[in-house]
């Protein structure tokens, strides 16, 4: 009996000192530990880039390019930009900071304007727009200048220019006037199928956005009115231009809207 009692005062010394030993500081971790603390770290470190990316993105600014030369000269093809956000989201929330006329917006275009392609709403869509990641697929996006408010009676004219509510105004940003007329509805392309004419008046929460680039421009004098859920936010820098385009090797950031 007594030596069944010593053996099993042996086995609990063991096991406390097994558990001692296990738990000693400068223990070297197997490599399941090591495998499964990288994993954890490296989930740990995209959640959180993602988080903050996500938060940027949306609620800040964002970078876009320049594809097509619908804004030249204000804009040229492969111009990097910087688009704010802030005050699209303070708007939402109830400040008012009305769109300017002048403003370069960049947008998501109504169908009519993209080919009969519209936003998609399916998870990978939404995460890819809230994200931007370059390997999702993104949404088509536009960039063009506020030309008519809300309001505003809209008349284009033939080798004169945008008249606002019959005034002519002034635009010494644009590439060339345009080379078509555009003073009634039916006018605009996605109207005049649908049968509609008159004055081109923009409805409440809509704006009328035209090219720099008058004659190579694919706007609201095509695919009509833009409702104002669609902006994404405002042109406000340039970062980066061509070294094609301007001489000096290094140049200043150009801005593109006034605080």
């Amino acid at each position: 009996m007594h030596l069944e009692e010593l053996k099993k005062e042996d086995n609990t010394t063991e096991s406390i000192n097994n558990q001692i030993a296990q738990s000693a500081p400068g223990q070297k971790p197997s490599l399941k530990d090591k495998i499964f603390a990288f994993i954890k770290e490296t989930v740990e470190l995209i959640v959180v880039t993602l988080v903050l990316l996500i938060i940027i993105r949306q609620g800040f600014i964002e970078a876009r390019y320049i594809p097509s030369e619908s804004m030249v000269p204000t804009l040229k093809i492969n111009d990097r930009l910087i688009v704010e956000k802030v005050t699209k989201n303070l708007r939402l929330i109830g400040f008012k900071i009305p769109v300017q006329r002048g403003d370069i917006l960049v947008f998501y275009p109504p169908p009519e304007g993209n080919r009969g392609k519209d936003l998609r709403y399916d998870p990978l869509s939404i995460f890819a727009r809230w994200t931007g990641l370059p390997f999702l697929p993104q949404d088509d996006a536009y960039i063009k200048r506020v030309v008519g408010l809300p309001g505003d009676t809209i008349e284009i004219k033939k080798d004169e220019g945008v008249y606002i509510n019959g005034r002519l105004l002034n635009e010494p940003y644009i590439n060339e006037l345009p080379k078509y007329n555009c003073t009634d509805l039916n006018d605009i392309e996605v109207y005049r199928k649908k049968g509609l004419s008159g004055k081109i008046i923009v409805p409440k929460g809509h704006f009328f956005l035209m090219g720099d680039n008058r004659n190579r421009s694919q706007d609201s004098h095509v695919w009509g009115f833009l409702g104002e859920k669609r902006i994404v936010g405002r042109a406000a820098v340039i970062v980066w231009r061509s070294l094609m385009d301007k001489s000096p090797l290094f140049q200043q950031s150009q801005t593109l809207i006034n605080f």
